[in-house]
């Protein structure tokens, strides 16, 4: 009897979310309808229907296995027409693989294996304070899939989302609570969905001095400010700053004393309120030029970088440049490596934080005339590996920002996370995650955020805590406004004084006109500018009046109004030579006269009588 032989190929297939690399066959086809369904506890259902299309008759597929990018599964489920079917599941770092095998080979020419996975994971839906955040990781091949849809059903009462990405143009569609996203949407990226007007955070931060000096030293810290993205309370400052300032970059520098061999630890409570959108700051090209120029880290005249800027010249191609030329190097972040600057980041790309994609990103817009700068602060992330926060100390994150002219404004964006989540767009607007603490414009490095003042032997402490929370009170920014000017003036002679304006409340002071009015001091009508002053800062203004007539005895108010507080300083004007001092100062002048007058007359007596008594002597040594 003849013996016939048969060889069969079992086809393994892997499909990814993320961030394995899917292995696709030329023998078969694949179709994917994903649908994310998303409760209103944040758990999320994922129901996997596939489709393998035999495009041969020699070949069948037997087992299948999907990577996903989520290690939090549960109810793992699948089946085929035949039935359930049990898979197995294996964790790895990066999430899980589950493996199928089927229960019916589908053999023959066109004949389609269809069947359905699904599980369900905390991992695609946070909600935390006032937003509710959805991501998911994106295809890693495209190639592999002859078509992939995803659809994501959110709960009703969301509403409409505050973004999405990718942003709904060509064939993404949304229905009531439900997106659609196909193939040529996705690219190679995941979706990011977020719900909410704003982002409320609660931080504590702690700044450590120490003055190893014999003297006095005069230091300053930075305090998260409020932006064109962001507001800020400042609840406390223990101990208080001798004053609170902001430079040009917009930062709010506390400055304090501190004693020779002394350390200062000094806590600042607050909360912060993060928008998704930018208010506008008009500056015009003087105010912008420092953004321009050259600064360690950001080589902006460097061959190199001039040259490679010529070709990019846009915000957006220079992104897009830094997002797919550098790679994240996790193990930096692990070593706590030194920061590298944008050219050593462009000689070697392959070894970059966020630093380097930000200093890189600086570095090419300045040199391309576009003016930009760093920004350092907190990034709230839930995910790691997708969205990596880098400067160690404390755990902190750094994105560039540039100036955009037509917006009339400065633009956040994070080449980092765009790189890191395999092209999820921070580019056209970026989301709640971004807290500011600090701005380095004008200089590459400073000033230092929170969680960088550390003394020997705190390296390990935790300075900064940030915590979601839900109440933001928007506060009616509160001054006080003090006239320095002495209760008695003199006539003849110049007067001056100022105005003390102090912000005596957790908010900003922005700029206000400060009026000054009197009844006869000249001018009566002034108006004056105040600076924008921060919580625990003050600014002073100094005002003139004209001289008076020497003779001039009169009572004035002094009156000044800054919005609604009005303040009142009474003075009386009065002829110099009535002052108690003048007159005490004349008799004392009388007097001093007197002693000087008489002391000269009997000095001028005695040298008269000496004289004569010498004409005397003279005259009787002459007689025979």
């Amino acid at each position: 009897m003849r013996k016939l032989l048969f060889y069969v190929l079992v086809v393994l297939f892997s499909f990814s979310f993320f961030p394995q690399r899917a292995f696709a066959d030329s023998n078969f086809t694949t179709d994917f309808n994903v649908t994310y369904t998303i409760s209103s506890n944040a758990n999320t259902q994922v129901s996997i229907d596939i489709s393998l299309t035999n495009l041969t008759t020699n070949y069948y597929a037997s087992a299948y296995s999907v990577d996903v990018g989520f290690q939090d599964i549960k109810n793992v489920r699948a089946r085929d027409s035949d039935g359930a079917i049990v898979p197995k599941v294996t964790k790895s770092d990066t999430g899980s693989k589950i493996d199928l095998n089927f229960n019916k080979r589908s053999v023959g020419y066109r004949v389609k294996q269809n069947f359905n996975l699904s599980f369900d994971t905390s991992e695609v839906a946070q909600k935390y304070g006032n937003v509710w955040d959805i991501n998911i990781p994106g295809i890693s091949n495209q190639s592999d899939f002859s078509s992939f849809n995803a659809s994501v059903i959110y709960p009703e009462y969301l509403g409409n989302p505050a973004f999405i990405k990718p942003s709904p143009v060509g064939s993404n569609v949304q229905s009531g609570n439900k997106l659609t996203f196909t193939k040529n949407d996705l690219g190679a990226s995941g979706i990011s969905i977020s719900f909410g007007s704003f982002q409320i955070y609660d931080f504590n931060l702690k700044y450590n001095l120490e003055n190893t000096n014999v003297f006095p030293i005069s230091t300053e810290i930075a305090l998260p400010p409020t932006t064109n993205y962001q507001d800020v309370l400042i609840e406390d400052i223990n101990p208080k700053p001798i004053n609170v300032t902001i430079d040009k970059d917009g930062n709010w520098l506390a400055k304090f004393i501190i004693q020779p061999k002394k350390k200062l630890n000094v806590i600042a409570k607050g909360k912060a309120k993060i928008n998704l959108y930018p208010n506008q700051q008009a500056l015009d090209k003087n105010q912008l030029h420092d953004y321009l120029k050259s600064e360690p880290y950001w080589e902006v005249d460097n061959p190199k970088i001039s040259e490679l800027a010529k070709t990019l010249k846009t915000p957006y191609a220079i992104y897009q440049y830094v997002v797919k030329t550098l790679n994240y190097d996790f193990s930096r972040v692990e070593s706590n490596s030194p920061r590298l600057g944008a050219l050593q980041a462009l000689n070697n790309p392959n070894s970059a934080v966020c630093l380097e994609f930000t200093d890189l990103f600086i570095a090419l817009s300045r040199a391309a005339g576009i003016p930009a700068r760093e920004i350092e602060g907190y990034g709230y992330t839930s995910n790691s590996r997708e969205r990596p926060l880098s400067l160690v100390e404390d755990v902190l994150h750094a994105w560039p920002e540039y100036y955009d002219f037509d917006k009339k404004t400065w633009i956040m964006v994070d080449p980092t996370w765009g790189n890191t989540t395999d092209g999820i767009d921070y580019f056209n607007i970026l989301d709640f995650d971004h807290f500011t603490f600090i701005i380095k414009g004008e200089k590459s490095n400073y000033p230092i955020p929170a969680g960088g003042y550390k003394l020997t032997g705190d390296k390990d402490t935790k300075d900064v805590n940030v915590q979601i929370a839900s109440a933001y009170q928007d506060e009616t920014p509160k001054v006080n406004a003090i006239i320095e000017l002495p209760d008695t003036l003199f006539a003849g002679l110049p007067i001056q004084g100022n105005i003390a304006v102090s912000n005596v409340g957790q908010s900003l002071v922005k700029r206000q006109d400060i009026s000054l009015t009197t009844n006869y001091l000249l001018p009566n009508n002034q108006t004056f500018s105040s600076e924008d002053i921060p919580p625990y800062g003050y600014s002073s203004i100094s005002f003139s009046f004209d001289r008076t007539p020497i003779l001039t005895n009169k009572d004035d108010t002094v009156k000044i109004k800054l919005g609604n507080t009005t303040s009142y300083k009474n003075v009386r004007i009065l002829p110099f030579f009535v002052n108690k001092l003048f007159i005490l100062g004349g008799i004392v002048f009388v007097i001093v006269s007197i002693i000087i007058s008489l002391t000269a007359y009997l000095t001028r007596r005695l040298s008269l009588l000496r004289k004569r008594r010498e004409d005397n002597l003279r005259g009787e040594s002459q007689q025979p």
